[in-house]
Parts: structure tokens; sequence; C-alpha cells
């Protein structure tokens, strides 16, 4: 497992995943919104990283939730076209969404919810590749 999770990194603004993940992963934790952590992860696309879990997954729109975590696999090669297709068509969608619906302001315990949830998908994608936390 360790030899699986010495490339990987997870960039988030969600702190729950800091408190998760920081032992056994690099978190890269952005102070910002969920557009900031797209922009971070299409950087780390550009220098040779290849997305692991996609930028959108999970039932949840981009604009209905604060929080978002996405795993990447730094390969520090040539760019992967394909990751960033993907975090590029990302961005656009998150844009379309929020600029008619931007997100609501949640309670502390909706944003704990969502807080969790960002957790399982993160969960779910390192399970997808043999991975227990």
């Amino acid at each position: 497992m360790i030899d699986l999770l010495k490339n990987m990194k997870i960039i988030t603004n969600n702190s729950y995943i800091c408190e998760l993940f920081n032992e056994i992963i690099d978190v890269i934790y952005i102070k910002g919104g969920y557009l900031d952590v797209l922009y971070a992860a299409r950087d780390k696309i550009h220098l040779g990283d290849i997305l692991v879990s996609h930028p959108l997954m999970g039932s949840l729109k981009p604009n209905e939730t604060p929080y978002r975590s996405i795993l990447l696999d730094e390969k520090k090669g040539p760019l992967c076209y394909q990751s960033l297709s993907i975090i590029e068509s990302s961005i656009e969608s998150y844009k379309k969404l929020a600029k008619d619906n931007p997100t609501p302001q949640w309670s502390e315990k909706v944003l704990k919810d969502f807080q969790l949830l960002d957790a399982k998908f993160i969960e779910s994608a390192l399970s997808s590749l043999g991975i227990s936390i």
C-alpha cells in the first residue's frame, strides 16, 4: 500500500481530509473554494500529474457543496491531455452551474456532512485502486 501511495496526493479545501489522510498521503490544503481546488489541480496537471479521481465525482453538483478533494498521481512526466481535458471541462461545468446557482450558505451541521461526503468520495477512489483506509 505504501508504494501505491508514495506518488499520490490529494488537493483539497476540506480540512477533514487533512485530518483523515495527512499521515498516509501527501495532502495539499487549499484555503479557498471549490474552483480554487480545480485550478490547483489543473496547475499540477500542467506539471505532469495525472487525475486519479474525477474532479466532479459523486452525485453532488459542484455548486451544491463548498468542498472538493481531488486525488492525483504525481508522475512528473509529459502532459496528460486526457487529465487536462477532464479538469478543463470540470472548471467550465463549475462556472456554468455556479453562475446561475451559487452555493448556498449552509449551516455548520450541513457543512460537516459535506466534508464527510467528500471524504467518502476519496475513500472510494482509493478503494478502486485496491487501497483501503
